[in-house]
Formats: structure tokens, sequence, C-alpha cells
């Protein structure tokens, strides 16, 4: 194409303000905004203005241009935070959300959301009041403590304890209790940046109280930590001091005792044939004087770090400068208090989902999995297991039932399958894609057959083919 006649092609092609004006930029501006819309018309114009003067070649007709805008523009607008449906049996999973949230504490979020709220307005005295007084009550007397604080999460909450109790002193912790968690953050490290200083004792596999003892008399303690070690389980070879009798020695010398127990369960796990998880009352029970727990694990609420206890420490962590970096916002303060609202009125294991799904009976299970097989046709239902996750319980498993699917390839048919509406996880064991009824929500069955049912249509129309 010579230089006259390349030229000439290009002015065929629409200028951006022609393209604005036409039917279908009126509809995207409409929809994603005039600056959005020239940014994405003048995109896909230089685009072509560049292939056609480096290539050569035609300009396409104004609607398929415009179909290239529509492309853009949904491209740019697309959340990559959305819905999913867990079908992988891993209860708390990490990667999707830990815990889903009960319709009570949606509705409460969702009221607070919608417009000004009392987050730190006292009614009654018609001034300004505290956000900690919205949660504190029903901690206190769910747990025994005599004060609660919530801050943004459990790291943040260990933080601020070590931060406001122990700073630039010394703070005694098992070398047993020093792992590495999810996304390579390391214990001691985020601990150390609460500037206390750490003072490991015993070996990687074990500590006795003798370690804590002579710690405590040849060095200037200010403060003991228990960690929990989350997705980490000490076996074998192994040797630990209950915490009862940690925090004797911890109390005998005048120091503080703070039990960082992570996961925070308000229930005995072991009534559900888990291990038993040691309980915020037991950890208090137990002579923790500040306790340490998440808001989304075994508590199954929103993210949040709880911490209860001792009210003069408390008050204290209240008043340290990091509170203010690590508070918590209406939403979550919402959430958090009708979570709690369900262990108070005795209802957790009905009203909330992750109590729902651990202590759901086996015969339900198989009850969902032969309805699946009945929808699915080309399914079998197997004998499985599914897990706590979410650094709680490791190692633990709840018997469950499957349905296995078998499709010629089992990884595509997962790309496959995350790629519907709405994106569903699942896993593969043994060449077979596996889908556990344990973790998907109620509300979503109906959508999690259908879009199965679309995938095992599309593998059938790539085998014919």
């Amino acid at each position: 194409m010579s230089e006259i006649e390349l030229k000439a092609d290009l002015r065929k092609l629409p200028s951006v303000n022609v393209l604005l004006k036409s039917r279908e930029g009126m509809q995207y501006e409409a929809i994603y905004g005039h600056d959005l819309t020239v940014e994405a018309i003048r995109k896909v114009v230089d685009e072509i203005r560049s292939r056609v003067g480096s290539e050569g070649g035609t300009i396409p007709l104004p609607e398929i241009l415009m179909a290239d805008v529509l492309n853009a523009l949904e491209e740019w607008t697309h959340s990559t935070l959305e819905p999913v449906i867990n079908a992988t049996g891993v209860i708390l999973h990490t990667n999707l959300g830990r815990s889903p949230l009960s319709a009570e504490t949606l509705s409460a979020i969702q009221k607070v959301s919608q417009g000004y709220a009392t987050l730190e307005y006292d009614l009654e005295k018609g001034k300004r009041g505290s956000r900690y007084v919205h949660t504190e009550d029903l901690l206190i007397r769910l747990t025994g403590a005599e004060a609660g604080l919530v801050v943004n999460n459990n790291a943040s909450a260990v933080m601020l304890t070590l931060a406001a109790l122990s700073s630039r002193r010394r703070t005694l912790v098992s070398r047993t209790q020093l792992i590495e968690i999810g996304g390579g953050f390391r214990i001691p490290d985020v601990l150390a940046q609460s500037g206390a200083i750490l003072h490991e004792i015993g070996t990687t596999n074990r500590v006795n109280i003798g370690d804590y003892r002579k710690a405590i008399d040849e060095h200037p303690i200010k403060l003991v930590l228990r960690a929990h070690r989350s997705n980490f389980r000490l076996v074998g070879f192994t040797a630990e001091p209950t915490l009862a009798e940690i925090a004797e020695v911890t109390h005998a010398a005048g120091l503080t005792m703070v039990d960082d127990l992570g996961s925070g369960s308000l229930l005995d796990t072991s009534k559900y044939g888990l291990a038993h998880e040691m309980t915020v009352m037991e950890s208090l029970q137990a002579g923790s004087d500040l306790v340490c727990f998440s808001g989304d694990k075994l508590l199954g609420g929103p993210q949040a770090g709880i911490i209860v206890g001792k009210k003069s420490l408390v008050d204290k962590l209240r008043k340290h400068p990091i509170a203010r970096a690590v508070r918590a916002d209406k939403l979550v303060l919402a959430g958090l208090s009708a979570t709690l609202m369900h262990y108070l009125k005795g209802e957790a294991e009905k009203k909330i989902p992750i109590w729902q799904m651990i202590s759901m009976d086996l015969d339900l299970i198989e009850a969902r999995a032969q309805h699946w097989k009945r929808t699915l046709k080309k399914a079998e239902i197997i004998d499985g297991e599914s897990a706590v996750g979410g650094g709680s319980l490791p190692g633990e498993r709840l018997p469950t039932r499957l349905v296995a699917l078998d499709v010629p390839n089992p990884d595509q048919f997962l790309v496959r399958l995350r790629h519907s509406h709405p994106p569903i996880i699942a896993r593969v064991e043994e060449n077979r894609v596996l889908v556990d009824p344990r973790t998907v929500l109620p509300l979503q069955e109906g959508a999690l057959l259908v879009e199965i049912q679309n995938a095992l249509a599309g593998e059938e129309s790539k085998t014919r083919r």
C-alpha cells in the first residue's frame, strides 16, 4: 500500500468524537461515564491507527470497533473481588475469605452502611462516645473477662498488646511456637514490629516449665507470651507445659501472661469429632491476663482481632497510639456484634455458617450428594474428608461424602469451573474432580449444579469434535 493509499484509508477511521456520539458511544457513556468511555475509544482508535500504519489492512466497521471499546470498558471495570462457590471441603479457606457470615450479621452490616451510625456518639449524653462499647459488653458476658477490645485482625491485636505492655522490654516466648504462617510471614518478625525484644527459650520441639523459671530468674522479663501455632502441629518427641503451669510461674514473678489463642473458639470443638481446641474462656480460667484471638476463624464473624482480659491492661491498650492505627470500623463492629449475639442466644450452631458446616450431619451430606448425582447424572459418590482450615485445628478432618466427576482432563475442567458464573473452586484427587457438599452454601447449590452441567456439556461437545 502506497503512502497516499494509507493516508486515504486512515481517513476512513472515525474520530473519537464521532464514535462517542454514536448510539453505542452514548450507551457506554451512560453506564461507564464520559472520561472512561473517551479513554477506551481513544485506546481502540490508536491501536487501529498503529496497526494499519505498520501492517496495512482495512479499517473495521464502526460496530466492530465499538465492540472492542466495550471489551476494554468491561475489562477495566470488572471487579477482581467477587463471590465464589467453595466446593473444596475446606471450611475456613483463607484464600476464599475464611468465614461466610450469617444472615443476621450481613443485615447488621448493611444497616449501618446505608447512612450515619452511632459509631462514636452517645445518644443518652448527646456527645462523643466510644466505639469500643458496641462489642465490649457482649465479650464480657460471653467470656467472663473484665474488659474487651476489638481491632482489625489478630496480628494487630498481638502487636498492640506487646507494644503497649512490653515495648523495648523482653517478652518470653517458646521456640516451639515461632513458626512461619501464610504469605511468608514469620511470627518472630511480626512480633518484633511491636518493639518488644523476644527472648526465646526451649528448642524447636521441646520446652519445659524449668526453661520458663530459669529465663525469668536470670533476665529482666516483662511479659510472657504463648503463641498459637496456627497451621502447624507439633508431634513426635515433644514436650510443652500447660498454659496453667506457665501462668502460675508468670504470676509468681509478678509478670503479665498473654495468650495468643489464634482461632478464638467459644464452642467445644471436641463435640464435633475434632480435637479439643482451647476456648477463650478456658484460657482465661487457666490464668491468662489477656487473650488475643481472631473474629473470622472459629468465631465465624468478620475479620477482626479481639483482646479480652483484665481491665487495667485493656485500658492501657486503648490509650496506646497504635490502637488508633489498627482500630475496627463500623462495619466490622456491627457484624461482630451480630455474630457474638448468636453465641449469647445459644444459636451459633444453627445460625453461623462455619458451625453449620462443622456440625453438619453425615446423613444430610449424603442426601445432598445423592441429589447432585441425580442432577448431574455422570457422577459417583465416594467417602472423603473435609478440613477445618484457616490455621485452625491443623491436621484435623471431618468425614464427608464427595461427588466425584470423571472427565478427560481434570485440571482443565477446574479451569472451566473457575470461569463459570459464579466461579466454582473444587479439587482434584486421583485424577477425578471432587466437590464437597459440606462447604457449599444452600443458596449456592442451584448455581453450582447449573454451572457444572454447563461445564460437562462443554466437555462432551469438545470430545465430539
